[in-house]
């Protein structure tokens, strides 16, 4: 899909959802690839990638129900999406929700 409004084809388009739309269609085209062929590492490292990003939009909207206090911080508002991104990351690599060997596992099963 492609916005144009005049000749700028990102009018009216954050860096947040141009992030989230990259981060989507490189998830996609990872899950589209065969898996019958791949390493156990490779589907793994798929699987990570789904639960980090799984994460990281769980926690983008948690952080919509943070009522506002008004101020304005210039270094929150321009690197908070790589803060969300490395807390989705770390949770990922400590295996403490276990999302991904869940997947993980049933992928195995099914190949």
């Amino acid at each position: 899909m492609s916005i144009a409004i005049g000749n700028d084809p990102l009018f009216g388009m954050d860096k947040t959802t141009l992030n989230t739309s990259a981060k989507t269609n490189k998830l996609e085209d990872k899950l589209k690839d065969n898996f019958d062929n791949s390493s156990d590492k490779e589907l793994m490292d798929v699987c990570k990638s789904f639960e980090s990003y799984f994460i990281e939009q769980m926690f983008k909207e948690m952080k919509k129900t943070v009522p506002d206090n008004g101020e304005k911080n210039e270094y929150l508002n321009y690197f908070g999406d790589m803060l969300t991104e490395q807390y989705a990351d770390d949770a990922t690599e400590t295996g403490s929700l276990g999302i991904a060997q869940m997947l993980y596992e049933s992928m195995k099963r099914n190949k």
